[in-house]
């Protein structure tokens, strides 16, 4: 990071800030390697809070430089125009993922919309405020593809899928995630959007201990797979992926479909093909969701993958 690329962040900024965004969004994506400099920034639009994520520790000079630069962005113009009222920097790469709040009062908790969809973020206090925002065509699927369904929501987290699916007419919602913390905030994010939580089931379960109880649940006509690449003695992506995969046929009905995703930039698209035709004949590839716009990559297959695959008919 240099002065350099600091001019350019603060340009792309203020223009997507003159924009007036309304809905949540990624106004920056450095970690798609396209712009020098800046590869482990990432700047969100949270309905009125700005929000910069640093990934990497730049040297002294240049996080002084950048903090100086963020601090200028409150008396722009476009800053005003856009009604943004907070500016906060996380330092990713600290253990604690500490917060500076830059501009504004600091902000625990913080509602926002995802085409019209209710969540509710947690800031400054975890690593990730509970919803991946470049999933978010993977969420406008699902809402589109479940009704009359029950579906299967495996790595749950704070139930995004869970919403989309029930917004989109789900009979039925099974949510399974080791962290019982984040399934409660699944229970808040269903209540913001007035759902009947009476269609939706939270299992704050081992998935490799549950299978049993999953089948006995189901089957279901749509399962999501979105995992994570890596989690401290439960779960690593290259070697723990299939195990979920092989499972597939006695979860799935006779025409179900499967949404599996990979969020690992240095595992490409083929590794989730080959595995599922390896452990899950029944089911063919079916296709690969587009990401956001503003999620561009320089490489696709760097890029979250969010793959369709069809049981055979």
């Amino acid at each position: 990071m240099n002065l350099d690329a600091i001019a350019l962040l603060r340009q792309h900024l203020l223009t997507a800030l003159d924009a007036q965004p309304s809905q949540t969004r990624r106004l920056f994506h450095g970690r798609g390697r396209l712009c020098a400099g800046l590869e482990h920034v990432t700047v969100d639009w949270l309905q009125g809070i700005l929000w910069v994520a640093l990934f990497r520790e730049p040297d002294e000079q240049a996080l002084t430089a950048l903090l100086d630069m963020l601090r200028t962005l409150p008396s722009e113009p476009a800053w005003q125009r856009s009604q943004a009222h907070t500016l906060a920097v996380q330092q990713r790469y600290l253990p604690d993922s500490a917060t500076q709040w830059l501009h504004g009062e600091a902000v625990e908790e913080w509602q926002i919309d995802e085409d019209g969809l209710r969540f509710k973020l947690d800031l400054g206090k975890k690593q990730n405020n509970g919803l991946f925002l470049d999933m978010r065509h993977g969420r406008n699927w699902v809402q589109a593809n479940a009704q009359g369904k029950r579906v299967l929501n495996l790595f749950a987290y704070t139930c995004g899928f869970s919403v989309a699916a029930v917004a989109g007419g789900a009979e039925r919602v099974v949510n399974l995630d080791m962290a019982k913390a984040a399934l409660s905030r699944g229970r808040d994010n269903h209540r913001l959007n007035q759902h009947d939580l009476s269609r939706v089931s939270f299992l704050g379960h081992d998935l490799f201990k549950s299978w049993g109880k999953l089948k006995k649940l189901g089957p279901y006509e749509l399962i999501i797979i979105d995992p994570p690449s890596f989690q401290k003695g439960s779960f690593v992506l290259t070697s723990d992926y299939q195990k979920v995969l092989r499972r597939l046929p006695d979860l799935l009905t006779e025409h179900g479909s499967v949404l599996a995703c990979v969020n690992d930039p240095a595992i490409a698209p083929d590794f989730l093909i080959a595995e599922m035709a390896r452990e899950a004949p029944e089911l063919s590839f079916s296709q690969r969701l587009e990401n956001p716009p503003e999620f561009v990559d320089i490489h696709a297959d760097s890029a979250l993958k969010a793959l369709v695959f069809t049981r055979n008919a």
